[in-house]
């Protein structure tokens, strides 16, 4: 097992007179004609890291094949283009769905069009609950600006991504985790800064995480690590509080994955498969 940080953030225990809703109402939003699997395994660690009742809402070209994966979460079709991604006239949609949300996972498998880029913008600017922003939905931010969004948001790119947030393609690894902070600070938000011991910052406090390996730098990774913040701040922890754990739980994850498969043979599901293993250790 990872050592453990001391100010590691505890979820509470489960209160025997509860419900689903008592644990968060999430809603993720993303998957495309071919990244199915990206929202769907988004839902799975969502569920597995607590969250009460879960939706994916997803283009109708694929809503069938997300559906399969798992049938303990809800699905919502959206309108799509011909390419099988969510298209413009989904915005009412989306806005009637996300009403009465504890959290949502935005850009697992999203992809890129111009509809999405004005889409995603939308939503980050105007939902007034926490959003978890990942994948594409990043990269729609980085091209159409980003400014204080109205309710807590938690960003969470790569070292490439970081690079087109901050509108600086040459910005070297060793100089990212500063201008993390920085850009914490000004916006307003949490940034997980994702690579070896990765930076949980909002700008007045960081974090580096203490667990995980090289085995998890495989497709689907950053999938999962998204179900799992959005879960935790469903059930009641704070953007930076949330981003911290889950990632230290992500990581213990692959962790234990590794001990198992080795660190080339991991894959992203290998995660979903120990998440609740992880979540023993942690309250153990």
């Amino acid at each position: 097992m990872s050592f453990v940080p001391e100010d590691l953030p505890q979820l509470p225990p489960r209160e025997a007179e509860s419900h689903k809703g008592t644990y968060g109402r999430a809603l993720l939003i993303g998957g495309s004609r071919g990244m199915s699997g990206a929202i769907a395994m988004a839902g799975m660690a969502c569920l597995r890291s607590g969250a009460g009742l879960v939706k994916l809402a997803t283009p109708d070209a694929c809503l069938d094949t997300v559906a399969g994966f798992e049938p303990s979460f809800m699905t919502a079709p959206l309108p799509c283009d011909e390419a099988g991604r969510i298209s413009l006239a989904a915005k009412d949609a989306l806005g009637r769905l996300a009403a009465g949300q504890s959290c949502i996972g935005l850009g697992p498998g999203i992809g890129r069009s111009a509809d999405l880029t004005e889409l995603i913008g939308w939503l980050y600017d105007t939902l007034e609950m926490p959003v978890v922003v990942d994948a594409d939905a990043l990269n729609a931010l980085a091209e159409r600006g980003f400014s204080r969004p109205p309710a807590p948001r938690i960003l969470t790119p790569h070292p490439g991504e970081f690079r087109r947030l901050v509108g600086d393609e040459s910005l070297s690894l060793d100089a990212q985790p500063d201008r993390a902070v920085q850009l914490a600070d000004e916006l307003g938000v949490v940034v997980v800064l994702k690579g070896h011991r990765t930076l949980i910052t909002d700008g007045r406090r960081s974090a580096r995480n203490t667990s995980g390996n090289p085995g998890m730098a495989t497709g689907g990774s950053g999938d999962v690590l998204t179900g799992v913040i959005t879960a935790l701040v469903c059930q009641g922890l704070r953007a930076f509080e949330a981003a911290q754990l889950g990632v230290y739980v992500h990581g213990l994850a692959g962790d234990l994955a590794a001990e198992e498969y080795g660190e080339v043979s991991m894959i992203a599901s290998d995660l979903l498969d120990l998440l609740p293993e992880a979540f023993q250790e942690l309250a153990e």
